[in-house]
């Protein structure tokens, strides 16, 4: 037997309802006899290329970004090589719908548009079931683990059970850009409830109907998970999802020494927006230690971002102090000081001294905000806040007149959260703003330019950051290893992508970009001492020769 031929158990209809297994019409005359198909398909049996076909002129038929999500997700439970095929054929135009910003609205409707289960939802009712769940295929061959307790989501909050279609957009991206084998991909939900009304009000909601579990409870519930990760799944890396902002940080600091483990909206925004950061300052000449930097937003991400830079500016060769006196975050009462009296803990590390302030006319606390960065004179500004319409007009204009070219990225997601719309910071500067977004927006015609903004995803890291800490088999996800992943993502950028003003690589080259990240983020490992392996000689080929290629192995009866 061909050592590529799958000895497979399944027959007939069970085969066929095993998206793992499913090869649709592709199966061929042999296996349909052999393995019990005959009649059970159409006649005609075709290539991997045909199929992919047929599912592009059907995703394009589709009248809403939402249906074409529904559409892609019901391919995926039904053919799950033919979905990753076309996944990463198509990957700069299909990435939007299966993860931000279509996303959004498939958590948003998760309840009405259900259609078959995926992943794991693990509840307070059945989590004394953990090791049986966790024990079983498929989690028992995870080598990555993406879960969310659903309250965080994007920029849209608390959503209850519908956060399940963030772990799964998610993953689809470990497979499509990180090159994980689909198997060994795992959602998982931790449903302790939803403070929605509207949600606990639908007759069609389909999570736990109860409120969220208060901390004592909540905190005990999380021990439970991850302790039954560490036993079963030993070799998974975890990452951490739309956490709400006063849990984040705290999970992230209990678990990150005990599993290898990190949270994408702190850990992977900071090292992308740091990504983003390099090629903009290297399209204007410049360094990032040059740069002042304002922050919008002090969440999760806005305090991941503003911790990540002052880290970045740290490497650069300033000191904390100095690295400090660069970088200002601002949340819904003004700029964050460090003396605020109710100051929540996660805030503390990117807090400004007041001490600094003492010399102004006007005590910041007192200030609007414009006028506050009207002050501090930014030549960054980025939008993490969530809030529509906070990069004004009146903000952009003011930048332009202490900075020739100004670097603003309103970041927020899904894009009706934006800042300030791309082409109107683009207007509102004479166009001579660098602007990426964290939403896709469409390409911009300003006098005899065509603008085309970078999308500052976490897309670009988290599956070289997984690839490369599952291969390495990290003990722990460090610092270091993340600010890796941020150089390895700006050093893919070409030459000719920086003269066009693009700060990140194009979305289509999201594949060999995860290559370098992952190299990068396991030689950083090695260099933290968390790495478990021996270090690789020809590291990207290495990995290159690890990544999944969707096709259809040939099947004989087991």
């Amino acid at each position: 037997m061909n050592k590529d031929t799958l000895p497979v158990k399944q027959r007939g209809m069970e085969l066929l309802r095993n998206p793992s297994l499913n090869k649709g019409s592709a199966f061929t005359v042999e296996e349909r006899i052999s393995l019990g198909l005959v009649g059970l398909l159409p006649p005609e049996v075709t290539d991997l290329d045909n199929q992919i076909y047929r599912v592009v002129l059907n995703f394009h038929a589709q009248r809403t970004p939402l249906d074409k999500y529904i559409y892609l997700r019901l391919l995926q439970d039904r053919n799950e090589t033919l979905f990753h095929a076309v996944l990463m054929r198509y990957l700069a135009e299909m990435t939007p719908i299966v993860y931000t910003p279509t996303v959004a609205e498939a958590v948003q409707h998760f309840s009405r548009i259900f259609r078959s289960s995926r992943g794991l939802h693990i509840t307070p009712e059945n989590i004394e079931h953990i090791d049986q769940m966790l024990s079983a295929t498929p989690a028992r061959q995870a080598a990555v683990i993406v879960c969310t307790d659903n309250e965080g989501i994007l920029g849209i909050g608390d959503q209850g059970v519908g956060g399940i279609a963030i772990p799964i957009g998610k993953l689809a991206l470990y497979v499509a850009a990180g090159g994980f084998h689909p198997t060994s991909c795992l959602p998982i939900s931790l449903d302790v409830g939803t403070d929605n009304d509207e949600l606990l009000a639908d007759p069609l909601y389909l999570g736990s109907r109860h409120r969220r579990l208060a901390d004592p409870e909540y905190e005990s519930f999380i021990e439970q998970f991850v302790m039954a990760v560490q036993r079963h799944c030993p070799q998974a890396v975890l990452q951490w999802e739309d956490l709400s902002r006063h849990r984040a940080f705290s999970v992230l600091e209990r678990y990150r020494d005990m599993v290898p483990s990190f949270n994408d909206d702190i850990q992977g925004t900071a090292a992308i927006v740091h990504a983003a950061l390099l090629g903009a300052v290297r399209v204007l000449g410049s360094s990032l230690s040059e740069q002042v930097i304002c922050i919008i937003g002090a969440g999760a991400a806005g305090v991941g971002v503003a911790s990540g830079l002052i880290s970045a500016l740290e490497t650069a060769g300033l000191t904390t102090e100095q690295a400090c006196q660069r970088v200002y975050t601002f949340d819904s009462r003004g700029l964050v000081l460090a003396d605020r009296s109710d100051l929540p803990e996660y805030k503390r590390v990117i807090a400004a001294d007041p001490v600094a302030f003492e010399a102004w006319d006007q005590d910041p606390r007192q200030m609007a905000l414009a006028d506050v960065i009207r002050r501090l004179k930014p030549t960054v500004l980025l939008g993490l806040s969530g809030t529509p319409g906070t990069v004004a007009q009146e903000l952009v204009e003011a930048m332009t007149s202490w900075c020739e070219r100004p670097i603003i990225f309103p970041l927020s997601n899904p894009s009706d959260k934006v800042e300030a719309h791309p082409h109107d910071v683009v207007k509102w500067s004479d166009g001579r703003a660098i602007v990426a977004t964290g939403s896709p927006f469409e390409l911009l015609r300003y006098g005899a330019r065509t603008i085309e903004f970078s999308q500052v995803n976490n897309v670009y890291v988290f599956p070289g950051i997984g690839a490369g800490a599952h291969l390495c088999g990290a003990k722990q996800v460090t610092d270091r290893m993340l600010v890796a992943a941020a150089q390895a993502v700006h050093d893919a950028l070409s030459p000719q992508q920086l003269d066009a003003e693009h700060v990140l690589p194009p979305l289509d080259q999201l594949r060999p970009v995860a290559v370098k990240v992952a190299a990068a983020v396991i030689r950083a490992a090695h260099a933290d001492g968390v790495a478990t392996t021996p270090l690789p000689d020809a590291l990207e080929a290495h990995i290159a020769r690890w990544q999944y290629v969707p096709r259809y192995r040939p099947y004989v009866p087991a």
